[in-house]
């Protein structure tokens, strides 16, 4: 049995996500992200959780990054797969959005994760670059990977969106 290390809290702040989320429904997909990676839009929540930043964004691509941390571990000692998860769909998301027209949005419909080695709290910085696949008028599909700082892949996925227009009206 251990006992509970006092240096050891997490305390996180966030902003309201829906104020970033209505204005990035008045503008399209690429320009509303580079808003958000430019600290002029705050991050949604979940990015502040984990700290995930976004380092590039271009049309039909997006790259994340992150610091594995202790705080992430599993019971068997390594960082929780659905933080590899969290990432790519994150990344492979981001990088549908940044092809949508204003007033566009998806949603992730599944998400497919392949697992090749551990992230630990010593791993350090890693990317999840995400690529677009397709992106059709209802469907879209990307795939996405995580490196470490010499390129060594992590893991690798595979998501499909479900692509919503505005209501007509």
């Amino acid at each position: 049995m251990s006992s509970i290390d006092p240096d050891r809290t997490r305390t996180i702040t966030w902003d309201d996500p829906l104020g970033s989320a209505a204005v990035g429904a008045t503008m399209d997909g690429l320009d509303y992200l580079r808003l958000v990676a430019s600290g002029k839009l705050p991050p949604p929540p979940i990015s502040s959780l984990l700290g995930m930043t976004i380092d590039e964004l271009e049309v039909g691509r997006a790259v994340f990054a992150l610091e594995p941390a202790e705080w992430m571990y599993n019971p068997i000692g390594s960082v929780h797969g659905g933080v590899a998860a969290t990432i790519l769909d994150s990344c492979m998301g981001c990088a549908v959005h940044t092809t949508l027209p204003q007033g566009h949005s998806y949603t992730t419909t599944d998400l497919q994760v392949r697992y090749f080695s551990a992230m630990r709290h010593d791993t350090g910085k890693v990317q999840a670059i995400g690529e677009v696949v397709h992106v059709g008028g209802r469907v879209a599909a990307a795939e996405g990977r995580i490196v470490d700082g010499e390129g060594r892949m992590i893991a690798h996925g595979t998501a499909g969106c479900l692509v919503t227009r505005p209501p007509r009206g």
